[in-house]
């Protein structure tokens, strides 16, 4: 037999308070002192108590849904952040849809799915932002963009990792071990992302010789086939993410350059397998719950009227492990 469902009626009576101040507390209504919101929301968590979300939306006109837009959920760095999001929505008592593009797929198309699934506003991650410019963002839909140029628009909240500064921080260890030079395999020359650690890069050698620069698509196998590529006398090596690390790993492994002895390699974001990696990986860690955090409270923010504009960056940090070490 089913439990039967917490109601507001159960909580007042254990909260010793009235139905319509267990009202007001669920609708997030002012008029409650602290310590009687404090009591309430306290006996919502001793009973179970789960607010129904339709017959919420339909008193508040919130459905306490966010949705997600995203390109791909197949980098690690798309899927950790829908963690984060998720994680971040969920403390807040919102649900989360998520709405991908298709190939060839335009923004557009993915707003009309969450305005038909009447999300309070959305969060456009990454790559996804890019295909703002040739759209009109919906009337009335909050957005919030994570990881665009500040200059994108003064009526956007834009958060960002501090991507430059991870990669100058990457450049400046090596540099400090006694590399001459760092080379770099960049992610995909469209990706916001890509260039502001391309960026870091370049600031980090000015006044030094800048090796050509090679790419790849985030991808290990595109890491693989770049650093194949790699100058013979390059004796250090930033990839923008940890996957295209790896498969520099692998194409330095079979020309028999041993890592750190001939070649120093850091990658960008820290996944959580890069300390397994052989040898385990110097890299740039983002941190992905603190961005997710700020992308969400941002947007309910938004929705709920009190900040219309906002500009977030969350710092990155160094985790220096064995796969980096003076040259010989």
């Amino acid at each position: 037999m089913a439990a039967k469902r917490v109601s507001m009626a159960d909580v007042a009576a254990e909260a010793g308070v009235s139905g319509q101040t267990v009202s007001r507390v669920v609708n997030d209504s002012p008029r409650v002192d602290p310590a009687t919101r404090a009591r309430v929301e306290e006996a919502m968590e001793r009973l179970g108590y789960r607010m129904h979300r339709a017959a919420r939306a339909l008193r508040t006109g919130r459905t306490h849904t966010i949705g997600l837009v995203v390109s791909t959920l197949a980098t690690v760095g798309n899927s950790r952040m829908l963690q984060a999001v998720t994680d971040a929505a969920a403390a807040r008592d919102y649900g989360v849809t998520v709405a991908t593009l298709a190939a060839g797929a335009s923004v557009d198309d993915a707003f009309e799915r969450l305005h038909d699934q009447g999300v309070d506003g959305a969060i456009v991650l990454n790559e996804a932002t890019a295909s703002l410019h040739d759209t009109d963002v919906p009337a009335g839909l909050d957005l919030v963009v994570v990881d665009a140029p500040s200059s994108d628009g003064a009526d956007l909240t834009i958060v960002q990792s501090d991507h430059a500064g991870g990669a100058r921080k990457a450049v400046e260890h090596l540099l400090g071990l006694g590399h001459a030079t760092v080379h770099h395999l960049a992610g995909p020359a469209d990706s916001y992302a890509s260039r502001e650690r391309e960026h870091g890069w370049r600031d980090a050698l000015a006044g030094r010789e800048v090796p050509e620069v090679l790419r790849g698509d985030w991808s290990a196998a595109s890491g693989f086939a770049a650093a194949s590529g790699l100058d013979p006398a390059a004796t250090a090596l930033f990839a923008a993410n940890d996957q295209m690390a790896l498969g520099a790993l692998r194409a330095l492994a079979e020309a028999g350059r041993d890592v750190p002895g001939l070649v120093s390699v850091v990658g960008f974001d820290d996944v959580a397998d890069a300390g397994e990696y052989r040898p385990p990986l110097t890299t740039v860690r983002q941190d992905f719950d603190a961005l997710g955090e700020l992308a969400v409270t941002a947007l309910i923010a938004r929705i709920e009227g009190s900040s219309t504009h906002v500009h977030g960056r969350v710092p990155t940090s160094l985790v220096v492990r064995s796969s980096t070490a003076a040259p010989r």
